[in-house]
């Protein structure tokens, strides 16, 4: 730990009130201050007990790193995130898709074109058949561009007969044994990386990787199932057969959404240190409609057209480790303008998913939260529709996605970390179901994925076995879908909605 007597002054990084607070706490071995706050602000979360908090050794390069942040611009703006929520409330509604998509936990080293590209071209396939499928819009949201953290079960391992700090994603510590140290400036590389690779992504999107007028100068990569192609080829042919339609009748003129798309960022919310640094009051948006605005989020009452909006993203989630009512987690999320998730899992309680939902959003606006439920296919049956009916009677209007992958993961006998690839279609194929019977419907899937030829998942139509694992299994955290096993599942998602 920093030496207290040492003068490492905030005030030398220029941090400001709020990045002092966090300064104080993550060289504080996690303990929250006594101070008790009466209103919401970045910081109030330092205030309340936290859950997979990273406590780092030196007090000056916290705050160094910290100042840093604060001084640096958004890397989204207020503008995407609202467009986002008026999606978003359309899914709640029914009347849109939502897939997200991406890495378990991104590495630095996958900020460049090729891993970043095949991750696009596989979510904008993938959208492609599900709105052939589902015949509604698709609102895309990857897991990029600061999907950096994982919470772990435990804070250490054991190496060589050491104990070692666990690998906790690479804007805490290395995987290397020499880099596990927490390490403050990995917050700025996150930053830099992120930004990056969001900077690439638009770039590709307005140079026309998502451009319908020629759908098939994106290549199907390793989908090497002729079955999957041919299936694929099928559904392009009949979106060209419609765009050429529209040419000849002069309807593509103004139609630019044939041209691009929105893709939108997301990530777990875990460090919060780094959430605040980045969480500014901006001015909203022109033409922003409130539904809770009579309710006074945090900050409306004061009428000076702003709110505090969390500016490293478009979208993030609660995990199911962090989603503590009285928790430092639910105090940051609370707060903010933009949409955010709660990962559902087994030991969620019905009272407790309502009580959760009157915290983070008291004026019950539609599509402000999405829950992402995770139960495993096993136990999604007797948990879903309690679930969907006490959110129903509470008056919450809510995204429901299922999240078919943290339930379903087993370790083979050689300790690998996989998951079958016909238990995530049975958990999404029993979400459907369920829904369907409680009068309610499955807004979207929350899958993590990739688009290289990994074998992490076993089963789908390679019949992938836990012999195969070691072919090219390359996640530092858990297992993910590879291409053809994720357009796969969205071709599932799809003959659901077609009823085939």
């Amino acid at each position: 730990m920093a030496d207290a007597s040492l003068d490492h002054s905030t005030e030398a990084f220029k941090l400001s009130k709020n990045g002092q607070a966090a300064v104080e706490l993550k060289v504080a071995n996690g303990q929250p201050s006594n101070a008790m706050l009466e209103e919401w602000t970045p910081s109030s979360w330092t205030t309340k007990p936290i859950k997979q908090d990273v406590t780092y050794q030196d007090r000056a390069a916290v705050s160094k790193a910290l100042a840093k942040l604060e001084k640096l611009p958004p890397i989204v703006t207020p503008t995407e995130i609202v467009k986002l929520k008026k999606s978003l409330r359309d899914v709640a509604l029914g009347k849109a898709f939502l897939l997200q998509g991406g890495d378990c936990a991104e590495l630095f080293d996958y900020c460049e074109e090729g891993a970043i590209e095949s991750k696009i071209k596989l979510l904008l396939q993938m959208s492609l058949v599900l709105i052939w499928g589902a015949n509604k819009p698709v609102v895309r949201i990857a897991r990029m561009a600061g999907q950096f953290a994982k919470p772990r079960s435990s804070p250490t391992e054991m190496y060589n007969g050491v104990e070692i700090p666990s690998f906790r994603g690479d804007n805490i510590n290395g995987y290397d044994i020499a880099d596990r140290t927490p390490d403050p400036a990995r917050l700025v590389a996150a930053y830099f990386h992120s930004a990056s690779t969001l900077n690439f992504i638009r770039a590709s999107l307005s140079s026309g990787i998502a451009d319908l007028h020629s759908p098939l100068d994106w290549g199907l990569g390793h989908v090497r199932d002729e079955g999957i192609k041919a299936q694929y080829q099928r559904i392009v042919e009949s979106i060209t057969e419609s765009l050429r339609f529209m040419r000849t009748v002069g309807a593509d003129s103004t139609a630019s959404g044939l041209e691009t798309v929105d893709l939108y960022t997301s990530h777990e919310g875990l460090l919060l240190e780094y959430e605040q640094s980045l969480t500014r009051r901006l001015r909203h948006p022109a033409g922003r409609t409130l539904d809770h605005e009579l309710h006074g989020r945090n900050g409306e009452a004061q009428g000076d057209g702003k709110g505090w909006y969390n500016t490293s993203v478009h979208f993030l989630w609660i995990g199911d480790r962090t989603r503590q009512i009285d928790g430092a987690h639910v105090e940051y999320f609370r707060g903010l303008e933009n949409p955010i998730g709660i990962k559902v899992g087994p030991s969620m309680q019905s009272d407790e998913l309502v009580r959760l939902l009157d915290v983070v959003n008291p004026s019950k606006e539609p599509g402000k939260v999405t829950l992402i439920t995770r139960y495993g296919e096993a136990k999604i049956a007797a948990l879903l529709a309690g679930h969907i009916k006490a959110v129903q009677r509470s008056g919450h209007i809510v995204v429901w996605q299922c999240d078919p992958m943290h339930g379903n993961t087993r370790s083979t006998p050689a300790g690998i970390k996989t998951r079958q690839f016909s238990s995530i279609l049975s958990e999404v194929a029993s979400a459907l179901r369920i829904h369907r019977e409680m009068d309610s419907f499955l807004g979207g899937v929350h899958l993590e994925l990739t688009g290289e030829a990994v074998t992490e998942c076993v089963g789908g139509s390679e019949g992938l076995t836990d012999e195969d694992l070691g072919g090219n299994y390359t996640t530092y955290c858990d297992p993910r879908l590879n291409e053809k096993q994720a357009l796969e599942l969205a071709f599932l998602v799809a003959g659901h909605y077609r009823g085939e």
